[in-house]
């Protein structure tokens, strides 16, 4: 597996709302940057209690991931991966609900034989003007 092939796993667990194939792909020591709720999230427990929220929070419906402009640094025990992410909102009948978008950098290391991410940074631009984070790009 090279760390690209992280984000198909990531898509996967998400639209499934499988928080153990989701976790599989941080490391034990994960520090991450979320945009939403919390300055960081240190350790994978922390991590995956708010993916535990995440997923729950979603009721029925579920979140469709969608990656643009991804770029890719490898070397050989680390590599860089960052693109936009996109996450449609779909309901129980197949209905696109609503969409945001953001950045999404991560930092992953070659551990084991596979790779872990070891660290995710998300983010979107302020608008000046506003205050707010822009959510569509």
């Amino acid at each position: 597996m090279d760390p690209e092939s992280l984000l198909q796993v990531y898509k996967n667990a998400v639209f499934q709302k499988d928080l153990e194939l989701y976790t599989s792909i941080f490391d034990e020591q994960v520090r991450v940057f979320d945009m939403w709720g919390s300055w960081s999230y240190d350790g994978l427990n922390a991590w995956r209690e708010m993916a535990k929220a995440w997923f729950e929070s979603l009721g029925d419906n579920k979140d469709l991931v969608e990656f643009d402009d991804i770029q890719t640094e490898v070397n050989v025990d680390l590599a860089t991966i960052t693109a936009f992410v996109k996450f449609t909102a779909i309901s129980a009948t197949g209905e696109a609900l609503r969409y945001l978008q953001n950045r999404l950098t991560w930092i992953v290391r070659k551990k084991n034989g596979g790779w872990k991410i070891i660290h995710q940074h998300t983010s979107g631009p302020i608008d000046f003007e506003t205050m707010k984070v822009m959510l569509k790009r």
